[in-house]
């Protein structure tokens, strides 16, 4: 122990005083002082100040019998090694002392902290989309490559836009993030489009206060990179918010109106004149839209220059104030078209399907509770040449076993039919299992008159199908369902609620 001589000390020396405070001595071993017992009831601080005190004096009587060892306090810095008291150590000290032993010791094998980034990027690849984020939270080391682009392609941010957050969307762009959906919306959208250059999805359906002023603010440039935008069931959108998306942008695809009750013809003139590569339009339960709507859509009530020619699929469910004008008007200037849905437009008859059977790209086509729908216009659409691989009249009342005569002899590639709830027996089922040799799909379901029959004639004849839905058939048994068994590709029977088409 070294004993610090903190006073002034010294002899007379032919009358002069020698100064020793700047010396020191050194002791290698010290021994310790064992304290009296009744002094065990004093604290640390007291104990530190008795045994400086013992020290002060035991240093002073050697000074006096000319026993000292002098050392400079600069060369004992380096010398001296103390070893620490025990009461001066306390629990949390030795775990910290073992943790950082522990790190520094080499690791046997190959852990996580051995793969390169790269790896660790295709492993966050797979994950879902919470996972990732979770993973970026580990360490740096994670988080640097969580962040790489390649992790986060195709991945779709959802948000709440209810109060400023300055490193959200620099931490988007980032990541490479360039599909947005907004949950709910409290603040501008400009700060979203602003914030996210090369935006190319936006969707914000269910936000119910979404006002024409607000897209205005938020679509007051080009914006260029936009492809797809989802407006469904904001109900305070007007054709005046149309009219802004068709100038600032000119490179959209998909367009969702679906709800938007307030969107009249007006708004398809603005559509056909600005939107030259729109493919995909959704226009349901869009009630103000009429025949002369359509017509502008298609260019025929307006200018040659009109005209979304580009249009591949269209949905037109619920509009229930178009006719078969409607659909003579989308077969004379939509000739792309692929997809169309009419499900639920009642005044829609056999005489529009007439129209329909002669769009040779027609591929799916939807007609489900078009009450005037009969066996006769299906007997258009398989007379007409349409190649159709999808058909769906389900709920239409008419439809009956002379329909799948026609279906059989003209509609040959279908690979989806739906007949829920139609007037079908044995005898119609037996007729188009003869035909349909790709058909993968079948519902029907409700089709009260189906016996075991049918489900062996299915078993027997369709050997590529894969699903199908019986769903109400009452006169089915459940011996009548183990021929099912039989079926290589078959993959789903649902003998419970509808399932989608």
């Amino acid at each position: 122990m070294a004993s610090v001589l903190s006073g002034w000390y010294g002899y007379n020396i032919h009358h002069n005083i020698f100064n020793v405070a700047n010396f020191i001595e050194y002791e290698p071993y010290p021994k310790r002082r064992k304290l009296d017992k009744s002094n065990s009831y004093r604290t640390t601080e007291q104990a530190y100040e008795q045994e400086y005190e013992l020290v002060h004096r035991d240093s002073a009587s050697r000074v006096k019998k000319h026993h000292v060892s002098y050392r400079p306090y600069s060369d004992l810095q380096h010398n001296v090694k103390q070893k620490p008291s025990k009461k001066s150590y306390s629990k949390s000290d030795s775990q910290i002392k073992t943790r950082v032993k522990s790190e520094e010791e080499p690791q046997d094998g190959t852990t996580i902290d051995n793969i390169f980034p790269e790896i660790l990027c295709l492993i966050f690849e797979k994950l879902d989309l919470q996972s990732k984020g979770r993973a970026a939270q580990v360490c740096c080391r994670w988080r640097d490559a969580a962040y790489l682009k390649s992790v986060w392609k195709g991945c779709e941010a959802k948000l709440h836009l209810r109060r400023a957050n300055p490193t959200l969307f620099p931490s988007l762009v980032r990541r490479g993030i360039k599909k947005v959906q907004v949950l709910s919306l409290k603040k501008s959208l400009r700060e979203l489009v602003n914030g996210i250059p090369n935006l190319e999805s936006l969707n914000l359906s269910g936000c119910y206060n979404l006002s024409d002023s607000a897209l205005d603010t938020a679509f007051n440039r080009d914006i260029s990179g936009l492809k797809v935008l989802n407006l469904s069931l904001c109900k305070d959108v007007t054709d005046n918010s149309l009219g802004r998306i068709a100038t600032h942008c000119k490179n959209l695809e998909h367009l969702e109106l679906g709800g938007c009750t307030k969107i009249t013809n007006t708004g398809l003139l603005l559509i056909s004149w600005g939107l030259k590569k729109i493919r995909s339009l959704n226009l349901r339960s869009c009630w103000q839209i009429s025949d002369h709507g359509i017509g502008h859509l298609t260019g025929i009530n307006s200018q040659p220059s009109t005209g979304a020619k580009t249009l591949n699929e269209i949905s037109l469910q619920d509009c229930q104030k178009l006719t078969d004008e409607s659909l003579k008007h989308i077969s004379e200037g939509l000739p792309n078209i692929h997809k169309i849905n009419l499900s639920f437009c009642v005044s829609v008859t056999d005489t529009g399907l007439k129209s329909l059977s002669r769009i040779p790209s027609l591929e799916e086509l939807n007609l489900r509770s078009c009450d005037n729908v009969s066996d006769i216009g299906v007997g258009f659409l398989a007379e007409g040449g349409a190649e159709l691989s999808k058909l769906d009249v389900s709920f239409c009342d008419r439809v009956s076993d002379s329909a799948m005569a026609h279906v059989a002899s003209g509609l040959g590639n279908l690979r989806s039919l739906s007949m829920s709830s139609c007037q079908i027996t044995d005898a119609g089922i037996a007729r188009i299992s003869k035909d349909l040799q790709f058909l993968e799909t079948l519902n029907i379901g409700q089709c009260v008159k189906l016996t075991d029959k049918s489900v062996e004639t299915i078993a027997k004849q369709i050997k590529s199908l894969r699903s199908i839905d019986l769903y109400g058939c009452t006169k089915i048994s459940s011996e009548g369902l183990k021929v099912l068994n039989k079926c290589e590709n078959l993959k789903v029977v649902n003998l419970g609620l509808w399932h989608p088409f």
